[in-house]
C-alpha cells in the first residue's frame, strides 16, 4: 500500500533471514511465498526484509499486500460492516479471491498486470501495474494471505490482536474505538482458521519453526 509505515525491527530482520534459507531450500521458478497474522503482527515489515534479502541471491521479489484486494473501498469499509454486522461480514470472504488469482496467474505466466493499490493518504484506491516478466518471486502478505491458492511457503505469524496493540498504534492505521476493536477480534478468529495451512509458524517469542 502506498505511504505504509515499516517499523523494522531487529527480529524481523532473524526471522526474515530464516525464511530465506526455507525458500533457498526449495526455489524453483516463480516461486510464491504467503504470510499470514493478525493486524500489527509484523507482516508488511517481513514481506519487505525478505523481497531485501533474496535481491542478495539474483532472485527479484515483489511485494504484493492483499490490503489491496478489499472488496469495498477503504472509506466505505467501516459503515459497511456496520450496516451489515461485524461478525457476519469480517472475515475472509471480504477479499476479492479473483482479483488475486489473476494477479498470481499474470505473475506466474509472466505477463503485466494491473491490481489495486490503496493510497493509505487519501484513502483511495490506485492502480498498480507490474510486468512480472522479469520477477522471480512474489511475496503476499496479509491477514488471510496463505488462503491463497498457488502457494509454495505458507508462513503464519501466531501474534494475535492483544499482543500487537502497540504496533497497531504506532502504525496509526484506523482509529481504536469500539467497533475497531470488535473487527479486530472477527479479524482474529478468520485468520486462526488458517494456521493449520502453515508450512512455518512464528511464534509468540518471533522465533521461527516448523508448523
Amino acid at each position: 500500500m502506498l505511504e505504509d509505515i515499516l517499523l523494522i525491527e531487529e527480529k524481523h530482520r532473524r526471522v526474515g533471514a530464516g525464511i530465506v534459507k526455507e525458500i533457498l531450500k526449495n526455489k524453483k521458478d516463480k516461486f510464491i511465498v504467503a504470510i499470514s497474522g493478525e493486524s500489527g503482527s509484523g507482516k508488511s515489515e517481513l514481506t519487505h526484509v525478505v523481497a531485501k534479502e533474496m535481491r542478495k541471491y539474483g532472485v527479484f521479489a515483489k511485494p504484493v499486500h492483499l490490503d489491496n484486494f478489499f472488496k469495498t473501498l477503504p472509506l466505505e469499509r467501516r459503515a459497511w460492516r456496520e450496516k451489515h454486522g461485524i461478525a457476519n461480514v469480517v472475515g475472509i470472504n471480504e477479499i476479492d479471491w479473483e482479483a488475486v488469482q489473476k494477479t498470481v496467474d499474470d505473475f506466474k505466466n509472466g505477463r503485466t498486470s494491473s491490481m489495486p493499490c490503496v493510497d493509505l493518504v487519501t484513502e483511495q484506491v490506485d492502480t498498480l501495474t507490474t510486468d512480472f516478466k522479469t520477477i522471480d518471486m512474489m511475496v503476499l502478505d496479509g491477514l488471510y494471505a496463505i488462503n491463497t491458492e498457488d502457494v509454495d511457503l505458507h508462513v503464519f505469524i501466531e501474534l494475535t490482536y492483544h499482543e500487537t496493540k502497540k504496533a497497531q498504534a504506532s502504525r496509526g492505521k484506523e482509529k481504536t474505538d469500539e467497533q475497531r476493536m470488535q473487527t479486530l477480534e472477527a479479524e482474529h478468529k478468520a485468520v486462526k482458521s488458517l494456521r493449520p495451512k502453515a508450512d512455518l509458524l512464528i511464534n509468540m517469542n518471533y522465533e521461527l519453526e516448523k508448523a
